[in-house]
């Protein structure tokens, strides 16, 4: 983006999402109840970048007819797209990056994530993939004595000892997403987006993890090594805290909330296709913790009501970009589906690699799909100030 926007003589403005940072509308009180949640979702954050667009056009010098372009990743991603959609008046084009707008409904098969970030683990060495799957019944046994609870405790330096089954339950939680994270950061590059870490991360991680066949603990003792590079790269943690997965905040409450009302994206495992324990996806449970939590439930297909899933090929200029290595491209649009709803596949990418600074170390894929992407960005500007 930053190179971009030099390139193309423009102004890069980042709008922050209510409810997020310091946009909060009611102040303290904004996460306190959801009378004051009610006002957390996509299409009111999107109303709010139309007025923002709207008013900096008139009180920017010199942009009263400039063509505005909507540039995200991840969630942003699909509020780009979204944006697009809803606002094609205010924006001549988007480009989203990384954005899962089919993870919804039975758009996708729900194992699809997990089997990209198994398969990242498998590429990345012999034995990877399987050690992962193999700890999982390691840490099981191990959990069921007093004993073992405390050896996992100590081995993993947990910040607090695991005391029951239940907390058992919350490190395996908290290692499948360390997994899951370190399959969305797999940059080429040292990179600091969830966490300090190395280039190739995975490859790193994946010495630890060669062979699956150990005993137990010997086992576990590497899958310890492997997860302490993550969060602790810079060997500045004196324990490991099984409660946070990323130290960077990225708003998570908020982020619960929107999971819990029209966020909802299915994702299952069967250890079989993937090398987690099998887990179906169960919207009564999720709909039930929401319920417990915010006093709301999920709306399962909202968002296909909303933004029209499959079908938009009514729409225009959205660029889909998409890495290979990324999980969240299993919700992705990997196809063009017209010629002007375009798909950039970036086979070497993990997520929204295309939008972070070059770097020399790109794969060419990136740079290539960049190049694609500016192109198609140089259209539109062309063709909205032509229509003038």
């Amino acid at each position: 983006m930053w190179d971009v926007a030099e390139e193309l003589n423009a102004m890069l403005v980042f709008a922050e999402h209510r409810y997020y940072g310091e946009s909060l509308p009611f102040g303290n009180e904004s996460f306190s109840d959801s009378k004051h949640l009610n006002y957390l979702t996509s299409e009111q954050a999107l109303a709010d970048f139309a007025v923002l667009v709207e008013y900096l056009k008139t009180s920017t010098a010199g942009a009263q007819h400039s063509p505005v372009i909507a540039i995200g990743g991840s969630y942003g991603g699909m509020l780009a797209a979204w944006f697009r959609m809803k606002y094609p008046h205010v924006v001549v084009g988007a480009l989203a990056a990384s954005a899962p707008i089919w993870q919804f409904g039975d758009l996708v098969p729900c194992g699809t994530f997990f089997s990209i970030v198994t398969n990242d683990f498998k590429k990345s060495g012999t034995g990877c993939s399987e050690s992962i799957r193999n700890s999982w019944n390691a840490i099981n046994r191990l959990s069921s004595t007093d004993a073992g609870l405390q050896w996992l405790s100590s081995t993993f330096h947990l910040c607090s000892p695991l005391k029951t089954l239940q907390d058992a339950a919350i490190l395996k939680n908290w290692l499948s997403e360390t997994w899951v994270n370190l399959a969305m950061v797999n940059y080429p590059y040292k990179a600091d987006f969830l966490q300090p870490l190395p280039a190739w991360p995975i490859q790193e991680v994946c010495k630890f993890l060669k062979d699956p066949n150990l005993s137990d603990k010997l086992l576990l003792q590497n899958v310890f090594q492997a997860v302490n590079l993550y969060y602790n790269y810079t060997g500045e943690a004196s324990c490991l805290d099984v409660s946070q997965t990323a130290t960077k905040n990225l708003g998570e409450m908020g982020w619960y909330y929107q999971a819990c009302t029209e966020m909802v994206m299915p994702l299952c495992t069967d250890g079989v296709h993937d090398m987690f324990e099998p887990q179906k996806w169960d919207f009564d449970a999720l709909s039930e913790e929401c319920y417990r939590m915010w006093g709301v439930r999920p709306r399962l297909s909202w968002i296909l009501s909303m933004y029209g899933g499959k079908n938009i090929s009514s729409h225009s200029n959205i660029i889909f970009s998409n890495g290979g290595l990324d999980p969240w491209s299993a919700g992705g649009v990997t196809q063009n589906i017209t010629n002007s709803l375009v798909a950039v596949v970036i086979p070497d990418g993990a997520h929204h690699l295309d939008l972070r600074s070059r770097n020399p170390l790109d794969p060419k894929s990136v740079q290539q799909a960049r190049a694609m992407e500016i192109c198609l960005m140089k259209e539109w500007i062309e063709k909205a100030r032509h229509s003038h």
